[in-house]
């Protein structure tokens, strides 16, 4: 079980630049294992810390999402910063705010940043909808 979640920060989306492997170097949502006896609401709030050194408000579920190929399930939540601040942790090279039109596609890490990406882009401005789920067809596989 990984749970991230989809932070933004004054209508920007912040990632974080992956400095471990796989994919050491790309971009990615502040997202990771759950640890025993961890809620996954705590874990993505765990994360953010770990990863951006960001505390966020979880606001809802965004999405959940099944990678077969490494045995995962996904639950990305939708959050703001709970307290202003943000820096790169021990995970992340370094942390930043993109506009939608600057998001460096093409430096995405994994095939579900994309899709939750998307899906919160769909999601503005709704308080209740049910969560997103894998694309048609998409099974996670690399780019």
């Amino acid at each position: 079980m990984v749970a991230g979640s989809v932070v933004s920060v004054e209508g920007r989306i912040m990632l974080c630049r992956r400095a471990i492997e796989p994919r050491k170097g790309y971009w990615t949502l502040p997202a990771g294992f759950l640890e025993l006896h961890e809620t996954p609401e705590e874990g993505a709030k765990r994360e953010a810390w770990e990863e951006a050194r960001a505390r966020i408000a979880i606001d809802a579920l965004l999405a959940v999402y099944s990678v077969p190929r490494i045995s995962q399930v996904q639950l990305i939540y939708r959050a703001t910063l709970a307290e202003p601040g943000f820096e790169p942790g021990p995970e992340s090279l370094e942390v930043a705010l993109f506009d939608w039109d600057d998001i460096p596609w093409s430096e995405l890490a994994f095939p579900s940043v994309k899709w939750a990406l998307d899906e919160y882009r769909i999601r503005l401005g709704q308080n209740v909808f049910a969560p997103g789920v894998n694309p048609p067809g998409m099974t996670g596989d690399l780019f």
